[in-house]
């Protein structure tokens, strides 16, 4: 085999020799998502985080003015007793469901470019159930009863009704939390033990060390770690399909018309997925921009997150567009006024909405340009964010303000502290998601590491190679 000719500034190089081991440190890596940790948060951090406390204030004092007043500061009526508080909890549900989808089922499915996203996803699976616990738990009114939900022996030797979906929703999104916080816990714990290496004050050392439990990254831990986390993710797959399931048994298993309907358990997963990746990519785009992670979260997790959408977003309009026409061809009557109402009644100006923001918007993604012009990707997502939450308020309320008997029918109006109450949701979901950017890394090092082309012991950047006369693939001389 002929060598390439050489020189005192060029090495000899086989043409059909193995190739040598990229220079480039993969320290850069471990470098640029530890320093958002390490370093002084940029000012815009404080400009968010601020007016996120002032929200959390809020969302407190809504709750506690609730608990000492009653649930009658709600504008709920007669027949509607579920309004704002069961549409926030469906919302913040559907919002949590991203984030076990790109852990779990993507991480089985050998997508490799899940590992920019996947933490933060899994943050924010566990801030948005967090908020939406908070609606079941104050819309019973007497909150401090929650616990006979729970099936526990009590003094009155009364048990829960396991045949009501609402006893299932407390199994389900339980379950759920519990799950999703060990899987995040565990993929945290290799990240955890670099930063405690990597720490400079002995507080820091300690915290960061007593959770990475030990951690030292030898053979038997990471084939103990990687078992772990295939084992956890294997059982959160169910989770995604069940959860969203169970809560849209709330409805689907009444006989109020608009709600008893075999479409509402794969209608409600998709629609989770779907607001869910659109909250990733909210969250995740401007991070990306305040702390320079665009070589770590590239145009091809934003485009991949893009046509997800694109696909579940086409999902949910097919089951919006057959819900009308079950409802015309099933011929009953009641099923066919719900409807009708929803189009064109009192609150048409929701369904509209709903339409619009959830199916229309969408379709940009089918345009290469819109799925990488991010200002283009990020009205998209804020109109499938407000879309998801119209989803659920007109499938809620207009479904129970006009139902079977014509002289019960009333029009529910949300009042100030519904509003306040869920506006402060939303300063608790940024507020702690800022929080983890503080103090957590946000992007997965050790997967990361894993699937980028310089962890391949025979890369060498495709710049570096040019042909010879015979088409064999040589190293170009002037890039040594």
């Amino acid at each position: 085999m002929a060598e390439a000719s050489t020189s005192d500034t060029q090495r000899p190089v086989l043409a059909r020799e193995p190739l040598v081991l990229n220079e480039r440190p993969m320290s850069w890596v471990t470098n640029r998502i530890c320093g958002i940790v390490e370093n002084r948060q940029p000012f815009l951090w404080w400009i968010l985080f601020v007016p996120c406390v002032v929200l959390m204030g809020v969302l407190g004092y809504c709750l506690a003015y609730l608990v000492a007043t009653g649930v009658g500061v709600w504008g709920n009526n007669h027949p509607v007793g579920w309004g704002w508080a069961i549409t926030n909890f469906v919302f913040w549900i559907g919002i949590g469901h991203a984030g076990t989808l790109i852990s779990a089922i993507l991480f089985l499915t050998r997508q490799k470019w899940r590992t920019s996203v996947n933490r933060a996803a899994e943050a924010m699976t566990l801030f948005a159930v967090i908020c939406a616990g908070i609606f079941p738990a104050i819309h019973v009114g007497r909150f401090w009863m929650v616990w006979f939900l729970a099936p526990v022996p009590n003094a009155n030797g009364i048990w829960q009704n396991f045949k009501s979906p609402l006893l299932w929703d407390v199994f389900a999104v339980s379950t759920y939390f519990t799950v999703s916080v060990i899987f995040w816990y565990v993929g945290l714990i290799p990240d955890l033990a670099t930063l405690r290496d990597r720490a400079k004050t002995r507080i820091r050392k300690i915290a960061y060390g007593f959770f990475a439990l030990g951690w030292r990254g030898g053979n038997r831990q990471w084939r103990h770690y990687e078992m772990a986390y295939l084992l956890l993710a294997a059982l959160s797959t169910p989770l995604v399909l069940s959860v969203h399931s169970v809560v849209s048994f709330d409805f689907a298993t009444s006989i109020v018309p608009g709600w008893h309907t075999t479409i509402f358990p794969p209608y409600f997963v998709a629609g989770a997925i779907f607001g869910g990746f659109a909250m990733v990519l909210t969250l995740m785009i401007p991070a990306r921009k305040i702390y320079g992670l665009q070589d770590l979260i590239t145009f091809k997790h934003i485009d991949n997150m893009a046509k997800i959408i694109l696909l579940t977003g086409t999902i949910v309009g097919y089951a919006y567009i057959m819900e009308l026409f079950v409802a015309w061809y099933g011929g009953n009557k009641y099923e066919q006024a719900a409807f009708v109402n929803r189009t064109t009644g009192y609150y048409d100006w929701a369904y509209i909405c709903m339409f619009t923001c959830n199916v229309i918007a969408p379709q940009l993604f089918w345009f290469r340009y819109c799925r990488h012009n991010l200002w283009i990707v990020m009205a998209v997502c804020m109109c499938v964010n407000a879309g998801m939450w119209f989803e659920r308020f007109v499938i809620i309320v207009t479904s129970i303000a006009q139902d079977f008997l014509p002289g019960a029918w009333d029009f529910y109006h949300p009042s100030k502290v519904e509003i306040w109450t869920f506006i402060g949701t939303f300063g608790l979901f940024l507020g702690l998601f800022l929080l983890f950017l503080r103090f957590l890394p946000v992007i997965a090092i050790s997967e990361v590491k894993g699937v980028l082309p310089e962890s391949d012991p025979h890369y060498l950047p495709p710049e570096t190679f040019t042909h010879d006369s015979e088409g064999e693939e040589i190293q170009d001389p002037e890039e040594q």
